[in-house]
């Protein structure tokens, strides 16, 4: 059975075909670049879901990451927020959980016809009881029952070797590890003495996702967790074992792309962006953020925003939701749907940034023009969130204009002035 980056060497698979019209793109010119890996389609086989098309060429899709914790486990609330993400614009969901019957929550957030991605690693650890006692055959045992549930893409934290690790300890960081995969990887070979499996049996791994069709999400393992640390080594290192990794997944079939550094200076965005693609090939990217400050707890996902716009002008894919809640402690549905949005207007902003023209794009366009003619009932539905704009301004009455400028308003002044300028002309 081929993959679909074979299928689409050969010709236009249905599925491509289908993203391709999606997006606008041009199925033949589509299918060439999920053959040289520059756009990936998340589509397990086992079920059907909502098309989702990443990479070049693509609309910038952001993803909600819900799950339970030890701490807090209320399976129901998780798929409250799952659901809160969908219905906020959420382009895929991914189940983080550590807390519960996880093989439970995972086959009821598959349920809700999004694609799916999980971090295999999390169950391991909690079938082993702990992160040191995690071996080989039970991580690999535990991917193939995702891949085998139906699950769309995975984190996986290859980059996490011992040649990351060297750089650790030779280039020490304020955080060492902050990615939760990463540290439990980290654990694992200093436990062992040994390679962390998933690079050491790469090829083991590349075997089971072509056999389910699933997409590897090479994880940022190593990503900075605050800005000090964003010029040391580990993470430059984990760059070029991820660009590696990825043109051995393309060779054998398996789609993938790539995850990026969590937080890094405003300044530092684009040559981090543009490194990692120049690395991969082009492979698509995925970004937690970057968050551009750590000194904005709560508003954690207005800084995310910020930096994901910011990497989207330089090529980046896919926008990892961030909420208010990040670093600060498990998020309720409020702070999922705060996040999306924050998340989904950013991901618009790279939609304007990542074409020619882009910010003249007609949905742009018609709110100008209902500005212009104060045409409130379109312009609430050309916004982003409506329900926000519309309360707004209702807040002192339904106005021709809005409450801050009255009957000063610059825009229906300017209207008047130009309508008369207009009759006199045509008189």
């Amino acid at each position: 059975m081929r993959t679909l980056i074979q299928e689409c060497v050969a010709g236009i698979p249905p599925l491509v075909e289908a993203a391709a019209r999606q997006e606008g793109a041009n199925p033949r010119d589509f299918a060439r670049a999920v053959a040289r890996g520059q756009v990936v389609i998340p589509a397990n086989p086992v079920r059907r879901h909502a098309v989702c098309a990443i990479g070049e060429g693509c609309s910038v899709k952001v993803n909600v990451n819900v799950g339970t914790s030890g701490e807090r486990c209320d399976p129901r609330l998780e798929k409250e927020k799952a659901a809160a993400a969908i219905a906020n614009g959420a382009d895929t969901l991914m189940d983080l959980s550590t807390g519960g019957d996880l093989p439970a929550i995972r086959r009821d957030l598959l349920s809700l016809g999004l694609c799916l991605g999980t971090v295999p690693v999390y169950e391991a650890v909690r079938r082993a009881g702990s992160a040191a006692d995690v071996d080989a055959d039970l991580l690999f045992s535990v991917i193939r029952e995702h891949c085998r549930d139906g699950v769309d893409f995975l984190t996986l934290h290859c980059g996490v070797n011992r040649e990351a690790l060297a750089a650790l300890h030779s280039d020490p960081r304020i955080l060492p590890v902050v990615s939760r995969g990463g540290a439990f990887h980290v654990a694992m070979m200093v436990a062992t003495g040994e390679e962390n499996p998933l690079a050491a049996e790469f090829d083991y791994l590349l075997e089971i996702l072509v056999e389910y069709e699933v997409v590897a999400s090479l994880g940022d393992g190593m990503r900075p967790g605050c800005l000090q640390d964003a010029d040391r080594h580990a993470k430059t290192v984990e760059y070029l074992n991820l660009g590696r990794f990825a043109n051995r997944a393309l060779a054998a079939g398996v789609q993938r792309m790539i995850e990026g550094p969590g937080h890094i200076p405003f300044d530092q965005i684009g040559y981090n962006v543009r490194t990692i693609k120049e690395l991969s090939n082009d492979a698509p990217l995925y970004l937690l953020g970057p968050l551009v400050t750590d000194v904005a707890p709560g508003y954690d996902h207005v800084t995310a925003a910020i930096g994901g716009a910011m990497a989207c002008l330089h090529g980046a894919d896919f926008l990892c939701m961030v909420s208010p809640s990040e670093h600060l402690a498990l998020p309720l549905v409020q702070d999922i749907v705060e996040g999306t949005r924050l998340a989904k207007i950013a991901a618009h902003i790279g939609d304007t940034v990542r074409k020619k023209d882009g910010y003249k794009m007609p949905r742009e366009r018609q709110m100008a023009e209902a500005r212009r003619r104060l045409d409130w009932a379109e312009q609430f539905r050309l916004a982003l969130f409506p329900d926000v704009a519309r309360a707004i301004h209702s807040r002192d009455g339904e106005l021709d204009t809005c409450s801050m400028c009255g009957d000063l308003c610059a825009v229906k002044m300017m209207r008047e002035i130009f309508g008369e300028e207009k009759r006199k002309k045509e008189e």
